[in-house]
Order: structure tokens, then sequence, then C-alpha cells
């Protein structure tokens, strides 16, 4: 059964939400998934130092269009004083701010950004208190379980958070250690939504509607961030939808993958030009072809066509063959 959430003052009209990947995530990858139905999308990560300092980048991944709102907006740094003043510059883009507390990769945790933050409770007391206290919008955090496997510190931050005015946390279960091996242990999940009062949103291991209804029923979790399931696969908020209310669903066909394929370049075009929409959609459409016959070496095509009359060209020999 579907149901609302409210995050703070925000309530979203389902349960299933597509999460911020840096590099992934822009509008038109977001406009794929509102099409689909998600009710909640969030923006790349977002550095504070960038927007504190003005950085004509950093504010380009704030864009966004009346369809694809409402917008989480994701930051990133260490420093309270400036998360609490980029909360403050992003306010009128968007209608939910959080902050990264979660993100493994080297270049982020080795500022004391992202998942760094796990290993030290009290600077993320302090960064939580200063960000409420600059704004008024829904304010929520991403963690992982806990810098090592084993020293698990996400219900001692999860506590804080709601202490500290956080209007819900996201967990992904894994450690920063673990990167995005292994598997993703939801009970940790059903742990942190035992403990807490405010909604918890589950995320983690979700590449199929069943493994979305299947998260909702196990953890209780009170809405679900899909990831890298979303990867050439925006399907996954229809199906998981209608699973959800328990009405038929269906896998995509070539054809759909096609024509999604191309709604996805065609915006990519609109609002980027067909310079980026051709680099971009590189990477997308080996996502897109994923499990396919021929993908690889259809891929591998791909990765050599130099104009968009090319690619489309290549997409259609190859969904259509």
């Amino acid at each position: 059964m579907q149901k609302t959430v409210a995050i703070g003052s925000l309530t979203l009209k389902n349960r299933v939400f597509l999460a911020p990947m840096a590099g992934i995530t822009n509008l038109p990858m977001r406009l794929m998934a509102r099409e689909c139905g998600t009710s909640l999308t969030f923006t790349e990560m977002v550095s504070v130092n960038g927007l504190t300092r003005e950085g004509r980048k950093s504010f380009d991944l704030l864009k966004s269009v009346p369809a694809d709102r409402p917008i989480g907006m994701q930051l990133f740094g260490d420093d309270a004083a400036m998360l609490a003043e980029a909360a403050r510059l992003v306010e009128g883009y968007g209608e939910l701010i959080d902050i990264n507390m979660g993100c493994p990769v080297r270049k982020v945790v080795g500022t004391g950004a992202g998942s760094a933050l796990l290993k030290e409770p009290l600077k993320v007391a302090g960064i939580i208190r200063a960000v409420r206290a600059a704004t008024s919008l829904p304010f929520t955090v991403k963690i992982r379980t806990g810098w090592t496997c084993g020293d698990d510190t996400f219900l001692e931050i999860g506590r804080i958070a709601q202490e500290e005015g956080c209007d819900a946390v996201t967990l992904h279960p894994r450690s920063r250690a673990q990167m995005f091996e292994g598997k993703a242990d939801w009970s940790r999940i059903a742990q942190l939504k035992q403990a807490l009062d405010i909604p918890v949103i589950g995320s983690g291991d979700l590449f199929t509607a069943a493994d979305v209804a299947l998260m909702l029923a196990e953890t209780g979790c009170d809405a679900v961030m899909i990831a890298r399931g979303a990867m050439g696969n925006p399907w996954i908020f229809r199906e998981s939808l209608a699973l959800l209310a328990g009405e038929a669903h269906a896998a995509p066909t070539p054809a759909e993958r096609y024509a999604a394929a191309c709604r996805h370049l065609q915006l990519f075009s609109e609002l980027e030009g067909d310079r980026v929409a051709l680099q971009e959609m590189r990477k997308h459409l080996s996502w897109y072809s994923k499990g396919l016959p021929g993908a690889a070496q259809f891929r591998s095509a791909v990765n050599g066509i130099e104009n968009s009359a090319q690619l489309v060209g290549a997409m259609e020999s190859f969904f259509h063959g």
C-alpha cells in the first residue's frame, strides 16, 4: 500500500525517493525518475566551500525546474559555520536540506566530510545544531553505520540528529570501510527506526521493486531511497509504486528502454547542450543496455561516437535489432 510521508513541514506523496549520487543525479536523471513516479529527488552533493565562495559551478548543481520539485539539496563539508552559511544560501533553491555524513570516497573523507564525521559525534552535534538554527527548511542527514565494521556509531549519531533538530535520518547500512562491497545489513535500519521518533529512510541494495517492498516490510522504515538501482532503470519507481499498491507491474521491454534512453538524451540536449549530452549519455547507455544481448559491443561502439545523430542511430539499431 502506498503511503505519504512527512519530513518536517514537507509531505511527500509516496515513500520512494531518488538518492543523491555525485556525477549522476543531475537534472535530466532526476526528471527521468520524476516521470516514473518518485516523490522526492536530491541534487548531487554540493560542496559548502564552493557555495560560500560563490562558486558558479556549485550553484549550477542546484539548477532545477518546476517538474523537479520538491527537491532536497545535499551539502557536504565539515565546518559547522560554513555548513550553516551554505544552508542559508541555498534556501530558495529547494524544499529540503540534507547533510551528507555517509559518502565513503577518499576525496570527501580526506577533507573531514562525509562518513569521516561518523568518527566525531560531538562535531556532528555542533554541525546539526548550527544548520538547524540557520534554516527553517526540513532538514535531514544521510549516514552509514560507522567508520569501520563494528564501531556502529549510527545509533548515537541518529539520536544526536533527533535531539539537535533533524526532521529525518537516512541510513545506508554499510560502514565506510565496506564502501559498496558485501551486503547491506537492513537489520540496522530496523534498529534505528526503533530507536528514533523522527522518520527513518532506508537505503542500500535496492535494485528491484521487490527489494523496495521487502525493505519497507522488514525494517519498518518510513521511506526508501534508491541509488544504484535507478541507474538506467527509472522504471524501478513505477514498478515499486505499483507493487506497493497491489497492482501488476512488468519489466520494461527493449522498446521501452529505447524510448527512455531517447527521452534521457533529449533532456540532456535541451538542458545541457549536445556536447554534454553525448558525453553524459555514454555512461547512461551502458546502464540502459545492461543485460541485453550485445550490450558489451554496444557500449564499445557508443564510446567512439562523436555526434548525436550517430548515437541515436546506434541506439535504434541496438534496442530494435
